[in-house]
């Protein structure tokens, strides 16, 4: 599975990527999204990132901040073969933030690989992760403003090891990949290319609980 992430040190969507399976755009591609200026065709923003996935043959995630009558959410577009498929928001609206909070949590299947979204402040909610995990994610892709406090790139680093899942992360003008091994590589370049194999490594696991209540069955 080849992934490319086009930082925001490149603040357009057109741009020759290189031959890959899924695409990421931070939040500097697309900018601010209008969906009534979408809806009646004064802008085409869109389009253009399914353009993009029909041209460059691949999936493409690009980050935005989109507006729905004046309400702002952090958003990702994913599109696939000429197609938008959706957009998903950010669940998770930290205090002091003018966004508002979506719902839902967003996998997409992207050139045969299922892909789960993982939106800013949505990182430092496990339960995001731990969900797209449980739907089959082969990847979780990760989009973020910024990394000003440094923890953005050891939680994708922890996530994918305790979910077995390959983490990206594009933020800002750095593209983060974490393996399910606990390695982590990083680029400031403004196109960058990681690639990784799948692996659906599971392990056993028991525990103990106390209730369900069964008569008969004692402690041991």
């Amino acid at each position: 599975m080849k992934i490319c992430v086009v930082t925001d040190r490149r603040k357009e969507l057109s741009v020759r990527l290189p031959a890959c399976d899924v695409a990421l755009f931070g939040f500097g591609a697309l900018g601010q999204v209008n969906y009534e200026s979408e809806l009646d065709g004064k802008t085409d923003k869109f389009e253009q990132v399914a353009k993009l996935s029909h041209a460059a043959r691949c999936g493409v995630l690009c980050g935005c901040i989109t507006d729905s009558r004046g309400f702002l959410r952090k958003s990702v577009a994913a599109a696939y073969g000429g197609k938008l498929l959706g957009i998903t928001d950010m669940q998770n609206v930290l205090d002091g933030e003018e966004y508002k909070s979506g719902s839902g949590v967003g996998v997409y299947s992207l050139g045969g690989y299922k892909v789960g979204l993982c939106i800013d402040s949505d990182l430092y909610f496990p339960d995001c992760v731990k969900t797209c995990a449980m739907c089959g994610c082969n990847l979780i892709a990760v989009h973020a403003e910024d990394i000003a406090d440094g923890i953005a790139p050891l939680l994708i680093r922890s996530y994918a090891y305790l979910y077995g899942i390959p983490v990206v992360l594009c933020a800002g003008g750095t593209a983060f990949f974490a393996e399910i091994n606990g390695v982590i590589a990083s680029s400031n370049q403004e196109v960058a290319a990681f690639e990784t194999s799948p692996k659906n490594c599971y392990r056993v696991v028991t525990s103990r609980r106390r209730g369900l209540f069964c008569d008969g069955y004692e402690d041991y």
